[in-house]
C-alpha cells in the first residue's frame, strides 16, 4: 500500500476480471466532502458495506462497478475500507496510529 496522504494503493488477494483485463490493485484518491454524499459519517467509520459501496467506486482508479463491488473478495473490501476510514482521520490520531 502506498503512503501518500492523498492516494492509496491497495493490491487485491482476488483480482477483479473486467472483460480480458484484470485488475490487482486499486487506487484509492482522498475524497472531497462532495464524494461522501449518501452516506453518513458514522456508517463510513463503521465500515458499513452500503456506506463503502457507494464511496469506493466514487474515489477509486479504476472506477468499480456496482457488480464488481458486489463480487469483490471480503478481504479486498476490508483493506478497501480501512483504508477509506485513514482518509478522514486527523493528521494528529494518524501520527498516533502504529505503524507495520
Amino acid at each position: 500500500m502506498s503512503d501518500k496522504a492523498n492516494e492509496k494503493i491497495v493490491l487485491l488477494d482476488t483480482p477483479v476480471l473486467r472483460g480480458k483485463t484484470t485488475i490487482s490493485e486499486i487506487v484509492l484518491h482522498k475524497p472531497q466532502s462532495g464524494a461522501l454524499r449518501g452516506t453518513r459519517l458514522q456508517a463510513i467509520m463503521d465500515m458499513d458495506v452500503a456506506a463503502m459501496m457507494t464511496i469506493i467506486p466514487r474515489i477509486s482508479t479504476p472506477a468499480l462497478t456496482a457488480q464488481e463491488m458486489a463480487e469483490l473478495d471480503p478481504a479486498d473490501l476490508t483493506a478497501l475500507s480501512i483504508e477509506v476510514v485513514t482518509f478522514l482521520l486527523k493528521k494528529s490520531v494518524l501520527a498516533g496510529l502504529p505503524t507495520a
